[in-house]
Formats: C-alpha cells, structure tokens, sequence
C-alpha cells in the first residue's frame, strides 16, 4: 500500500493545501508565485498528459515522489537529485528560546536573501503562506530560519532549515528544527522533512534530534519544451 508521502506534492495539493492547488484530478501544482512544486495522481498516460498541458512553455516546476519519475514528450528534465525523506520517530518536544520569533511579511526579502545564500531549497516571498516560519536574529540581522511547506492530513513538513555562514556552529539549526517539530507534534501531527542524500551533514543533525529515515525519493527539475 502507497504512504500518503510517497507523493507528498499530489497528497498536499489534493488536501490541506488544496487552496493553493492549480489543475484537476490527474495533474496539479502550487501557484508559481508560491512554490514551483507539481504532480501528477499517477504515472500513468493521463496523467502525463495532465501534466504537460499545467505548464505553460519554457516555465519550469519541481517534481518530487518516491517513484521513478516518468515525464510526457513534451517535458524535458533540466536536472535530478536524489533525495532522503526523513519522518519524526517520536513527538518532539516543545522548547522555548526567547531568541525565537515568528517570522511575518515584513521579514519576507530577508528571508529570500537568507534563502538564496544557503539554498535550503525552492523558497519564494510567498512562502509564508504555506505555514509559519520563525527565526532567530542577531544583532538586527536574521541569522537562521525555519518553517514548514506541505501540508497532508496529519502531517507537516519542516523546511527551509538554514543558517547563515556568519552564525554558523552555535546549534541555531538544531534549536529552530526542534522548535518547529515540536509545534507540528504539539498539533498531533507528524513532522517529516526532506533532504539531499548527499548531504551528510544535514542527515546527522536530523537523526541526531529523532528523525529517521523513511524513504529514498526521486526529484526532477523540469520544463515544458516551446
């Protein structure tokens, strides 16, 4: 039997962020100013043809599923990863750090930049909209950052992890993904995350703080031809 985050783009955009859903019941996607994220309900030909017929030419979208991912001819990947998803073992626990903040609109550029240094992954100025986002900043400056993205029924995804070079080493990372855990948990959902499997780094800090592996996943940048 499929886990519900087999497909965590469809599952998300099909339920608890359906709001934010572009398509029908064979392909969707996230608005583009929101995220750059689309699937498909199957691999199957409909869908795939759904699928091409979402994105208009030359704009690009993520795909990410545990599945090898099958594209249609009119849709080219630009480049592929694998990746690890990574599912909370137990509820974390709720931590407080008067550093902490939520994140709002006014932070959003900030963000952005934060995000565009570190590349925690696809981030807009309108990911707040997807769920909250917190930070810690210091001396005026937002030196980490983290939130959550998908959303399906009981469960949310912590992401946008990142940390400023300048700041790094102080544990902000590890405080920020316990903290946002931690809010998903006290919600009586699960956390999950995804990240490169390449980086060693990340996986280690996750599974230092309760997260296991759950399963490998497939992402693909990709474009509709002209």
């Amino acid at each position: 039997m499929k886990h519900i985050l087999d497909r965590p783009i469809w599952n998300a955009l099909t339920t608890r962020h359906e709001a934010f859903a572009e398509g029908d019941g064979l392909a969707r996607r996230y608005r583009q100013s929101i995220v750059p994220f689309a699937a498909t309900a199957a691999d199957d030909a409909d869908s795939l043809r759904a699928l091409a017929r979402l994105l208009p030419p030359r704009e690009t979208a993520v795909l990410v599923q545990a599945d090898e991912i099958a594209l249609p001819p009119e849709i080219f990947a630009t480049s592929t990863a694998s990746l690890v998803q990574m599912i909370a073992e137990q509820p974390m626990p709720t931590v407080s750090d008067e550093r902490i903040r939520q994140l709002t609109k006014d932070d959003a550029s900030e963000m952005l930049a934060l995000a565009s240094l570190t590349k925690p992954g696809p981030f807009t100025l309108e990911a707040l909209s997807l769920g909250d986002f917190w930070g810690i900043s210091i001396d005026g400056r937002l030196a980490a950052m983290a939130g959550e993205r998908m959303k399906q029924p009981g469960h949310s995804e912590l992401s946008g992890v990142c940390t400023h070079p300048d700041f790094r080493g102080a544990g902000l990372a590890r405080l920020l993904s316990v903290f946002v855990a931690g809010r998903i948990a006290a919600r009586g959902e699960i956390a999950y995350l995804h990240a490169y499997d390449s980086n060693a780094a990340a996986i280690r800090l996750y599974e230092s703080i309760g997260f296991r592996l759950r399963s490998t996943m497939n992402m693909a940048m990709v474009q509709r031809a002209e």
